[in-house]
């Protein structure tokens, strides 16, 4: 197994320093790499990690050199995060006035998690279930 992440979940967003806070600040992931846009994006590629494995790519709205992903609109996407410090990140998201859209509870399927919105209204769900 690779400590390396081989899935990139890619979300854009109008506003992507402010996502990057949030998502840094708020959520917990670590800002690995940012790179600047040019006169019609403020973010051309930047890339998080979350600090127990894994990581996601973001960039501002506007441009066309990327494709399929300019294609992409803000607040369509959907992740989901593995913690084992559930707890922790959902009273930062509270602290920080996040929209929690499922408040923190226990699955039948042996999951502690809950779900959220970000600043832009993608989907995030912070769970302990870390697959079959």
């Amino acid at each position: 197994m690779t400590s390396q992440p081989t899935v990139w979940p890619a979300i854009r967003y109008d506003d992507a320093p402010a996502a990057i806070r949030f998502l840094v600040d708020v959520l917990g992931f670590e800002e690995t790499l940012v790179v600047p846009g040019d006169e019609t994006r403020e973010v051309a590629h930047a890339e998080l990690r979350w600090p127990e494995g894994g990581g996601m790519m973001l960039g501002s709205t506007g441009g066309d050199c990327d494709g399929i992903h300019d294609a992409m609109k803000p607040g369509t996407g959907a992740v989901y995060v593995v913690s084992d410090r559930v707890d922790e990140v959902y009273a930062r998201v509270r602290e920080a006035g996040g929209e929690i859209t499922m408040a923190l509870h226990d699955t039948d399927y042996g999951s502690h998690t809950f779900s959220l919105r970000d600043p832009e209204r993608n989907s995030w769900t912070v769970g302990t279930y870390r697959g079959a």
